[in-house]
């Protein structure tokens, strides 16, 4: 069994040499300097005779950025007609039929017209990633999908387009863009971020002193995570599980079939799992009551979309049937070295939560050797929809 294993990793790596490497480029807000930064890259690496295009580069009206871009190759954009709008998008089948050794891709976190092949502009990386072609290309903190609850505490914001963990997880470098927030604000008074009519609703909104604060120290603190997990030790495939306990081993999202702060409860749970540089699962226990055929479309819709937002975060999804929740989720943490279980409070009536019936008063009892972490949720939060 070892042997297939080890014949697999090594499988793994080949495929893995034909793909492009990734290099992104992080800030904590517009204006830092990412795009700046990335077409000074192209010069360089122009310079020293690698073949590198510009896929896709928004320079917002900055002129500084704006004229770097001059002598650099740019992959025309495709326009796209959607709703009697005209929306310009990169050029995925362009870049690829060109298939320079970098392309330069902008705004990854963006959310593509509803005509282009893929949602998302990072997965057009992927897609770019896949040919073997190398990216350089740039997001903001928060835009990262287990960040998106933190974000909306610390700015009152709701960041509606994402790029999912596992995404981040996946780069070859990552460099952080650092700025003082008083030399942001600076740049953005100067005229060098938006338009002047726009200054000063920014100033009073999003960049907020407190909300630059916030989001630079995410910022430096998820590249530094990113920088761990690129040096700590991970398990290999056919290699033990990590020893069960506090401090050690994986990661489970216990979830049920359609709880109402399931997106809150996998954020966690990838947050988690990063800063322990280990594997997490979401596991889904399905009763007698809860199968396929018994549960309403509306509660399947929100368990597939649950499912879809796990993967993204990079878990493995598991479902496993039993008569009772608590202890087949038990059976699975001790079969699969789990250390870490995450919980949200349990909304049953107080009269269950007093006899211990409730499944985090139960898990909290029979859970001996587990960490156990019960999430509370103040207020009611919007889910994000697929």
């Amino acid at each position: 069994m070892k042997r297939k294993n080890r014949a697999e990793d090594f499988l793994e790596l080949v495929e893995r040499g034909r793909r492009g490497r990734l290099k992104l480029y992080i800030g904590f807000a517009a204006g830092v300097g990412k795009t700046y930064r990335m077409l000074e890259e192209s010069h360089a690496l122009k310079q020293r005779g690698v073949d590198v295009v510009l896929g896709f580069v928004e320079t917002h009206g900055r002129a500084e950025t704006a004229a770097l871009i001059e002598g650099l190759e740019v992959v025309p954009r495709e326009v796209f007609t959607y709703r009697d709008v005209a929306v310009e998008e990169m050029d995925l089948d362009a870049v690829l039929a060109r298939k320079p050794q970098v392309a330069v891709v902008d705004e990854l976190a963006h959310t593509n017209v509803p005509l282009c092949r893929n949602r998302k502009r990072y997965q057009d990386v992927e897609e770019l990633l896949a040919a073997g072609i190398n990216v350089i290309g740039a997001f903001n903190v928060q835009h990262l999908e287990s960040l998106n609850d933190i974000i909306e505490r610390a700015t009152a914001v709701r960041v509606r387009e994402t790029i999912p963990d596992s995404f981040l997880k996946n780069a070859d470098q990552v460099v952080n863009l650092d700025l003082a927030v008083e030399d942001l604000h600076e740049r953005l008074k100067a005229g060098k971020i938006y338009a002047p009519d726009k200054v000063t609703h920014a100033l009073e909104g999003f960049f907020k002193q407190e909300n630059l604060s916030s989001l630079r120290e995410l910022a430096l603190r998820e590249v530094a995570e990113s920088l761990d997990r690129a040096t700590g030790t991970r398990s290999r495939t056919g290699e033990e599980p990590p020893q069960k306990g506090g401090g050690w081993g994986r990661v489970m999202v216990a979830l049920s079939s359609n709880p109402p702060h399931a997106a809150t409860l996998m954020r966690r749970g990838s947050r988690m799992a990063g800063r322990l540089n280990t594997d997490w699962f979401v596991v889904y226990v399905e009763t007698p009551g809860e199968a396929p055929h018994l549960i309403d479309s509306e509660a399947q819709r929100h368990l597939l979309a649950n499912i879809e937002l796990a993967k993204e975060l990079g878990a493995e999804v598991v479902r496993v049937k039993g008569r009772e929740p608590v202890a087949a989720l038990l059976d699975f943490a001790r079969s699969h070295g789990v250390g870490h279980i995450i919980v949200g409070r349990s909304r049953q009536p107080w009269w269950k939560q007093l006899l211990g019936r409730a499944p985090d008063v139960r898990l909290l009892r029979e859970g001996e050797g587990f960490d156990i972490h019960v999430v509370s949720f103040t207020a009611p939060q919007e889910e994000r929809q697929p």
